[in-house]
């Protein structure tokens, strides 16, 4: 029966694995999917996410100050030696001096000037901080994810132009070979022609490598086998922005969480002075003691002795009150370093914002400019062509109307690119997630 549970166990194993690659395998991977897929796998976020865990820990033992805390021990001591008691040798009789004492005391903390509600408020804060920090992490990851796949789609575009490229100048060279095999051309147009196709073709492997390495990137930031099979869905377009500096700014100090956990830092340092100034103010706490004693020496009666007592202490240490006058200054100098820590922080990121929105701006400026110039190179080549056939224009002239129409769409797609990409990095600036 064992054995039938344990290879159903591997069975099923199997099968799961195999349903994981076929989802990982079959059609191309969306954006949105890489992204789920990346914030599963990311061994940073991981990281960051077992920060909280840790915070959540140090705010329970810092919760755990304000309860009672209770101490116990017990003794006991037994000697060789023994003890006569009488007066004649007939009469007396000898004891061994056994004694044994069980002691517990319980002491509940009433007042300690403040420092240990300050110090649960200090963790909690720590919690929180460690909660944003994974929301800024979970943004990095998503922006570079976002990265990485308009990278592989602006290395597919560069290899389609490429090739495309290739195939324009085999097609002259036929025609520059088939011209001059009646004499219409000279050989120097074979020749030219055979030169701009092998430097297409070079090209186009440069091309195609650049696009196994994006592919490779992809895949390791996905925490996927380095080499496996990668395919993404085609997204590369222009949808116009309806942001405005303005607007993106107030967003990005509403939303960033760098912002909330800069808040939250000043916050904590604060606390960190009323712990300081804490040691100005006496620790007051109840205490309440039980104490049974058994002393075998006793000569009258040898048996356990209780006692019960419930103490009020006061402890106020003055001689340490220089000693916190300068703990309490440094704390202060804390709470100054992250307020300035703070202003730096909102400072980078307006900065932030403004040159992702000046680069989106600029790069969909680029993209109707480099739209337009894919007519125009189009139209040229079409008539130099033309012209060629009918040898008013050289074979420069149509080689160089290809190599320029093959320019303006690696313009394009560029600029397409760099739009996607800087859209993301003023969206990631705002502080916003994606989808």
């Amino acid at each position: 029966m064992r054995m039938k549970w344990v290879f159903g166990l591997i069975l099923w194993i199997i099968l799961s694995a195999g349903t994981i690659l076929a989802q990982e395998s079959q059609g191309p991977l969306t954006l949105e999917e890489s992204i789920r897929i990346a914030l599963d796998r990311n061994l940073s976020l991981q990281i960051t996410t077992a920060g909280v865990v840790g915070s959540e820990f140090r705010q329970k033992s810092a919760l755990t100050q304000f309860f009672p805390t209770w101490t116990g021990q017990y003794g006991y001591v037994r000697y060789d030696d023994q003890i006569s008691f009488g007066k004649s040798d007939r009469n007396s009789r000898s004891t061994t001096i056994d004694t044994s004492a069980f002691s517990t005391t319980v002491n509940q903390p009433l007042f300690a000037g403040g420092s240990i509600s300050a110090n649960y408020r200090s963790e909690s804060l720590g919690v929180d901080i460690s909660k944003t920090n994974v929301e800024t992490v979970k943004r990095n990851i998503v922006l570079q994810v976002r990265q990485g796949y308009f990278n592989i789609l602006a290395a597919q575009k560069v290899l389609e132009v490429a090739v495309q490229a290739v195939k324009q100048f085999e097609a002259q060279l036929e025609v520059a070979r088939a011209f001059f095999d009646v004499g219409i051309v000279a050989k120097n147009d074979v020749l030219q022609a055979e030169v701009r196709l092998a430097n297409a073709k070079q090209g186009q492997v440069n091309a195609d490598n650049a696009l196994a390495l994006a592919k490779s990137s992809f895949n390791n930031l996905l925490r996927r086998d380095i080499s496996a099979p990668l395919s993404v869905l085609d997204i590369l377009s222009y949808t116009p922005s309806t942001y405005t500096l303005e607007s993106s700014i107030e967003e990005a100090l509403r939303q960033r969480p760098e912002i909330k956990a800069a808040d939250l830092t000043v916050d904590q340092a604060r606390q960190a002075v009323t712990i300081a100034r804490s040691g100005y103010f006496p620790t007051i706490s109840l205490a309440g003691n039980y104490n049974k004693t058994w002393n075998g020496a006793a000569v009258v009666d040898a048996a356990w002795t209780e006692r019960w007592t419930v103490q009020a202490l006061a402890t106020l240490a003055f001689s340490d009150w220089w000693r916190l006058g300068y703990k309490v200054g440094e704390s202060k100098v804390k709470v100054a370093q992250a307020q300035e820590a703070k202003y730096q922080v909102v400072d980078n990121i307006i900065l932030e914002v403004k040159q992702n929105y000046i680069n989106m701006v600029q790069s969909e400026k680029n993209i109707d400019v480099a739209k337009k110039s894919i007519e125009q190179a189009e139209e040229n080549q079409r008539l130099n062509e033309e012209r060629y056939k009918y040898q008013v224009a050289t074979a420069t002239d149509v080689l160089d109307a290809v190599t320029l129409l093959a320019q303006a769409r690696l313009n394009y797609y560029t600029a397409l690119t760099v739009y996607n990409i800087a859209k993301a990095s003023l969206e990631r600036a705002m502080g916003r997630m994606y989808p």
